[in-house]
């Protein structure tokens, strides 16, 4: 997850690669309405971003066996709607200056996505929050550091979870999900 700019689509791939788990650019997913709105400069509404976002929720509930997502998903309530159907989501958030950021997006005059939307989007953007699964990164790193960082952040959250899991089966016979469903799982990032 971040704002446009901070190589959720590059470092989502290298992941996605990494852990053999199938990866969807979220921005594919977006209607051409929503595509030609942006690329005039215009910010989207949260009515443009509620039927994306379902979909964004339905290719993540549809891949049980992993799958690695770039996605901006800047709000809580955005996050809140990936996760409807799939609650074992882990974020990723990439943080980076906004000047970097801003050097990045003029850099790429292919991308759809103006740079005079950053400001829009780092307004809007509400950092991971006490009970979401997830950790922030620093963006700024090489890309391989950035998905060892990642990589680091999703291990130890499926470590915390079967150790958890662990614990509930001893105290009451149900067996919660395996540390090796995790590194595969469903990540946003």
């Amino acid at each position: 997850m971040g704002v446009s700019g901070s190589g959720k689509s590059t470092i989502g791939a290298l992941l996605a690669e990494r852990f053999g788990v199938p990866f969807v650019d979220a921005d594919s997913l977006h209607p051409p309405a929503n595509i030609a709105k942006m690329a005039g400069g215009i910010p989207l509404s949260d009515d443009d971003r509620w039927p994306w976002l379902a979909r964004v929720a339905n290719e993540l509930a549809s891949s049980p066996s992993g799958l690695v997502v770039a996605c901006s998903a800047l709000r809580r309530s955005y996050r809140d709607a990936i996760r409807r159907d799939s609650k074992d989501i882990f974020f990723l958030h990439l943080a980076l200056p906004a000047e970097t950021l801003s050097v990045r997006m003029e850099s790429r005059p292919e991308h759809f996505m103006p740079s005079s939307l950053l400001r829009s989007q780092l307004a809007t953007l509400e950092v991971l929050g006490p009970g979401e699964r997830g950790v922030r990164v620093d963006g700024s790193l090489s890309p391989t550091a950035v998905v060892v960082a990642c990589e680091k952040a999703i291990l130890a959250s499926s470590s915390l979870l079967a150790s958890k899991s662990t614990d509930r089966t001893q105290e009451d016979g149900r067996h919660g999900p395996s540390a090796a469903h995790y590194p595969t799982s469903r990540t946003s990032i």
